[in-house]
């Protein structure tokens, strides 16, 4: 067999396998269509307890800038604290949801994708393509909450950094510009670690499906993985990168298209024209993100036979050449003459 690319080879993969990327799709989006549900929600219940006196009604009547703002404060403190609770346990739900339902859909996808590199794509025997995790589920949990928990903690770094450094700009000489300066270097170094770590997390439950690793050994074969695959990891990644980035451009371009006939089609028609890029464009993500895993798991099952550069071909034989032959002589009917 030739030599192959993850990165084809994760192309490949979801083309022939449409089934990897709906299961994606749908573990995702009923997720976030979740989250939008107890959003609008939550949202509507919380305007219609919004206590409105009559000193209130009279404030906004007068349509005085201060007494207005007066009267929409005094509006929508009457039940914040029990918006504020609310929305707490909404977020609380949607995470054990979101952990969940991750580990479900991610011990499906990564079974399915070693089940079609070791069968269809490498040949490995049948009992040696087996999975190694039959139940993988509480290892895949135990990742997916360490990765809320690292979003968690990166919210309250940020948090805590701008914090740090409201302290350089008091109320009496403030400075918005050193503030600035400083916190977003700050927020930036927070989020690379973060999106590393996470990235890192997300590899980790390869190694819980394939070889059956809680969440420390499955992180741990991680690292070792990337650093003993760095090459074609980073290959795969930049590649992906490339194309989340082409697909970003083509999609913000095609939403600016619907704003700009905001006057001449009706409004309705653009915001559902909006929401339809939008709605492509996060397919398009989630389908990159499994080509991205598959070849992923494409690099720890191909064999080392072909994950090795190819041989450079030999050179050919080099002939000795004796120069003392007279037909080799410069000078014409020499070796006649002889």
């Amino acid at each position: 067999m030739s030599r192959s690319s993850p990165t084809l080879e994760g192309f490949r993969a979801t083309i022939r396998r449409p089934s990897l990327t709906f299961a994606e799709i749908a573990w995702r989006w009923a997720v976030g269509a979740s989250a939008w549900g107890l959003f609008i929600f939550w949202l509507i219940e919380y305007l219609d307890t919004l206590p409105v006196t009559r000193g209130d009604k009279v404030l906004l009547s007068t349509k005085q800038p201060v007494l207005v703002g007066r009267a929409i404060a005094h509006i929508f403190r009457g039940s914040l604290n029990r918006a504020v609770l609310a929305a707490l346990f909404a977020v609380i739900a949607l995470v054990l949801l979101w952990i969940v339902t991750a580990s479900i859909g991610r011990a499906a996808t990564v079974r399915a994708l070693l089940d079609y590199f070791r069968s269809e794509r490498f040949n490995v025997p049948a009992e040696m393509a087996e999975t190694a995790a039959p139940r993988p589920l509480s290892a895949l949990v135990d990742v997916s909450f360490l990765r809320t928990a690292l979003t968690l903690s990166a919210v309250l770094a940020v948090m805590g950094a701008g914090i740090v450094v409201s302290f350089l700009s008091p109320k009496a000489n403030p400075q918005p510009g050193l503030l600035f300066i400083l916190f977003l270097p700050l927020a930036g170094l927070i989020c690379f670690v973060w999106s590393a770590l996470n990235w890192l997390l997300s590899l980790a439950g390869i190694f819980v499906v394939r070889d059956g690793q809680d969440a420390l050994g499955a992180v741990s074969a991680a690292v070792k993985f990337v650093r003993e695959k760095l090459g074609p990891v980073l290959a795969v990644s930049t590649w992906i990168g490339l194309a989340h980035v082409t697909a970003f451009s083509v999609a913000a371009t095609a939403v600016s298209l619907p704003v700009a006939f905001l006057h001449l089609a009706p409004t309705r028609f653009v915001i559902a024209a909006m929401i339809l890029v939008a709605l492509g464009y996060l397919a398009v993500v989630d389908w990159l993100y499994m080509v991205r895993l598959a070849g992923y798991v494409c690099i720890t099952e191909m064999p080392e036979a072909l994950a090795s550069p190819a041989p450079l071909p030999a050179p050919p034989p080099q002939t000795s050449i004796d120069r003392d032959e007279l037909i080799l002589s410069d000078l014409p009917n020499l070796a006649m003459e002889t």
